[in-house]
């Protein structure tokens, strides 16, 4: 089953915006029912779940912004970046959009890390999320293995290694991360460098990259809320991903109890992109799980 991609042209008439801190912050909505935040990835932003974007609406009011720093959204240089005010802002869009509701999480990469945030803020009664789903991300600091790109922008010289950054470069980078038979037309990757082209974003992605050694810090605290159990989980990883593939798909059914774990294979980091009927089938099935838990036997 093929899904209708959305231009990126007609997605970012689609937008909307709110002020977040005084910064300007693209979001979308769409549909009716029970809410679902998608959290998009580093580099990239809202538009990697376009193929989704449809199919999701027609059952949800699903909701995503380019985060700040991302996409069409404010990029201000001197800003320090932080996923704690990442959830901050996502927490920000539901209060604008009077979202009362529990809140069902969808996310990727940079964004599980968010997700893994508002997942602890459920624990200490901030935030009331219904279910978290998380793709390829890195969501144990010991298995995420960065490519050269990221450790370049996290060393000395990543200033200057974000204003050198160019659509060849993200090119190569793209080329190791996807599967070997789903990476993206030439078309695709003008639309993912013109996001992060966008508002001068390259002078930015040196302060963005801090979200890795983020994650240590609040490593113990976010394994913990995933272990708790309480919330439902499910990840749907791509097999090949170099970055958060396999691999951490094996760590993550060593620590979370019970775990609900989907591969998919010869599929890298980017599976909403490379296979989104495979992510939109598995995200139904959990979905469904959770309106019609498996019955039990009968007792007479």
């Amino acid at each position: 089953m093929a899904l209708a991609e959305i231009p990126l042209c007609v997605w970012r008439k689609r937008g909307q915006t709110f002020v977040f801190r005084g910064q300007t912050i693209r979001y979308w909505t769409a549909g009716q029912g029970e809410p679902l935040l998608l959290i998009h990835g580093f580099p990239t932003a809202s538009w990697d779940w376009h193929y989704l974007w449809q199919p999701l609406a027609q059952r949800y009011r699903v909701i995503a912004c380019d985060m700040l720093g991302f996409g069409d959204s404010a990029k201000p240089v001197n800003h320090e970046y932080s996923l704690l005010e990442q959830a901050d802002l996502q927490q920000a869009l539901l209060a604008h959009l009077n979202v009362e509701q529990p809140v069902h999480v969808l996310a990727h990469d940079y964004g599980d890390s968010v997700a893994q945030e508002l997942l602890a803020r459920h624990y200490e009664t901030r935030i009331d999320i219904a279910s978290c789903v998380f793709l390829n991300g890195g969501l144990f600091p010991e298995t995420h293995r960065p490519v050269l790109m990221q450790k370049l922008l996290l060393s000395p010289l990543g200033w200057m290694i974000g204003r050198a950054f160019s659509r060849d470069g993200l090119v190569k980078s793209f080329r190791q991360i996807f599967g070997p038979q789903t990476r993206p037309t030439e078309s695709e990757m003008d639309d993912f460098w013109g996001l992060i082209g966008s508002n001068n974003g390259p002078r930015i992605m040196h302060k963005l990259i801090a979200y890795i050694p983020e994650r240590r810090v609040q490593r113990e605290r976010w394994v913990n809320a995933m272990q708790r159990g309480e919330v439902p989980l499910r990840v749907i990883d791509g097999e090949v991903d170099p970055i958060s593939g396999a691999h951490m798909v094996k760590r993550y059914r060593e620590l979370v109890p019970n775990p609900d774990t989907v591969l998919l294979p010869d599929i890298g980091h980017y599976p909403q992109t490379e296979a989104p009927a495979q992510v939109l089938k598995h995200y139904l099935e959990f979905r469904e799980r959770l309106v019609s838990p498996p019955r039990r036997a009968a007792c007479s």
